[in-house]
């Protein structure tokens, strides 16, 4: 029988603003490591899961992140 995700796992949607957006997952455990990256181009739009083995997912650039509690932008470091 196959492993089925947990089905209430929180999603988030990331629409990158600018090219270049970088999406990184975070492990989970005692080590947070990365452990998947993606680079999005403006207008790009990525839905992510928090699952098992993402505890954390970083947003480097100009991109809209929607949420379950919101809505934020982050923000290109000058």
């Amino acid at each position: 029988m196959e492993k089925r995700e947990n089905q209430n796992s929180e999603y988030v949607v990331i629409k990158a603003i600018d090219d270049g957006v970088n999406v990184i997952g975070l492990t989970r455990g005692s080590d947070t490591k990365f452990h998947h990256s993606e680079k999005l181009d403006k207008g790009e739009v990525l839905i992510a899961q928090f699952t098992e083995h993402t505890s954390a997912i970083k947003i480097r650039g100009n991109a809209k992140i929607l949420t379950q509690l919101g809505q934020i932008e982050s923000e290109l470091k000058k």
